[in-house]
């Protein structure tokens, strides 16, 4: 059989990635009789272990009216507990030199720490008891809401591309409770209290709601006693069971157009499409993935190379999709457009439009989809170097409703997307009726004299 030489070349590269991808890391995973699931990671290459501790709440389980809930409960973990004052967790942590922090997302709110593994015991009893006892008082809760509040506007209000992003969102999920912003629209917080803390946390933190992550340098053998200490004298309670945030098959199409403070246009495309979660068939989710590092995740990339390198249109233009939700996720194109060129967005986004058509009038050839796939399974690759990467890909997967498990064949199931696999995704998900866009216009201040 004849191979042109620069697939030869392609795959010269792609070989040394497929041969590391082999599981090296012994992975072991128990259930405490509180219910919560432990997974541990062995990975000696490093003296150092994360811990992170994953609940299944976040945004997306919050009802009209109380988003941003489960951020400013994360915030409120900190101000004290049964053992510790307001602010102590983490003058204990930095004072073992641990690097330590929290987040909240659409469905997980999840605290890690990372520190040396004599350590662990230590992030053990803060992490448990934090989440157990935490004080949620009313007098703590009035001025931290007044930082979150800040918080929104500093990174959101007042910078241009997230008040975008946000505006799209709340479009792009007609049918599902992803539209709401994960630190809350700033009328709901305004009138969030304490109450509303204690009840969020009595319902979703119970250990039966959560999975503890553990990567580095330890064994099953010396961890797992410690986490029984510390874990399992908690007691077991009723939770709420983490919804599915389906989306509509085909909502319709959608547009927001803003008038902003930015130095070009801006338009924003995104398509309704399934999660890793909520496909029928893995294989889809793998080319959605493919098909999103196609577009514009690199200068090769179809969208970037020709819209943005040479035919200058757009001075920057990326593409996003994240698999790993518990219900429905979006792949999104944004761009910005040249400031030297006269375009309109409407003839950008035909000119996008034009590029996407091609696609679905015929697959991409074999280099171009072997480049993409080379790129996104070097970067799981390189994810494995990290024991911080590795815990959060082990602990996505499993606050989903996925198992662990599903990070070792991913790079198999990778291999296996055909171009026609990119082909049908793109005829299917990268249509009208499931686009959401928002044009972003260059706001002119009016001269009154």
């Amino acid at each position: 059989m004849n191979i042109s030489r620069s697939r030869m070349l392609l795959f010269s590269w792609l070989l040394p990635f497929t041969a590391l991808a082999e599981p090296i890391q012994p992975t072991h995973e128990f259930t405490l009789q509180n219910g919560l699931k432990v997974v541990v990671r062995e990975d000696h290459r490093a003296p150092v272990v994360t811990s992170q501790l994953w609940f299944k709440v976040g945004s997306s389980d919050e009802p009209p009216g109380k988003s941003g809930l489960s951020h400013a409960l994360e915030h409120m973990l900190h101000k004290g507990s049964s053992k510790t004052c307001a602010g102590e967790v983490s003058a204990i942590l930095d004072n073992l030199g641990a690097t330590h922090n929290a987040f909240t997302d659409s469905d997980v709110t999840t605290y890690h720490q990372t520190v040396q593994p004599h350590q662990l015991g230590v992030a053990f009893e803060l992490m448990a008891d934090m989440i157990s006892t935490a004080h949620l008082r009313a007098e703590d809760f009035i001025p931290e809401l007044a930082v979150i509040q800040e918080e929104r506007r500093l990174r959101v209000d007042d910078d241009p591309d997230k008040i975008a992003q946000e505006r799209l969102s709340s479009i792009a999920f007609p049918a599902s409770s992803y539209g709401a912003p994960i630190i809350g629209w700033l009328h709901d917080l305004q009138r969030l209290n304490a109450d509303d803390l204690r009840h969020w946390y009595q319902t979703y933190y119970a250990p039966g709601n959560a999975t503890l992550v553990i990567v580095g340098d330890v064994t099953l053998e010396k961890v797992k006693p410690q986490v029984e200490r510390y874990f399992g004298v908690l007691a077991a309670r009723p939770f709420v069971a983490a919804r599915t945030s389906l989306e509509l098959a085909e909502p319709g199409e959608r547009k927001v157009i803003l008038h902003q403070a930015i130095p070009a246009p801006r338009l924003i495309m995104s398509f309704n499409a399934p999660s890793l979660a909520t496909v029928e068939n893995r294989r889809t989710v793998h080319a959605l993935r493919l098909l999103n590092t196609l577009l514009a995740g690199s200068n090769s990339a179809r969208l970037r190379k020709r819209l943005q390198l040479t035919d200058r249109l757009f001075s920057s233009i990326s593409s996003e999709y994240n698999s790993l939700y518990r219900g429905d996720s979006l792949l999104t194109l944004t761009a910005q457009l040249h400031s030297q060129r006269n375009e309109s967005l409407d003839q950008a986004q035909a000119r996008i439009w034009e590029l996407l058509d091609e696609l679905k009038s015929a697959p991409p050839d074999s280099v171009e989809l072997e480049r993409a796939r080379t790129q996104l399974i070097a970067t799981q690759i390189y994810d494995r170097d990290d024991i911080v990467n590795q815990a959060r890909n082990l602990g996505a997967l499993e606050s989903i409703g996925l198992s662990w498990r599903l990070m070792e064949e991913d790079i198999d199931e990778l291999n296996q997307v055909t171009p026609a696999d990119i082909q049908h995704v793109a005829r299917t998900y990268l249509t009208r009726q499931r686009l959401s866009t928002a044009h972003v216009h260059v706001h002119v201040e009016k001269n009154n004299e």
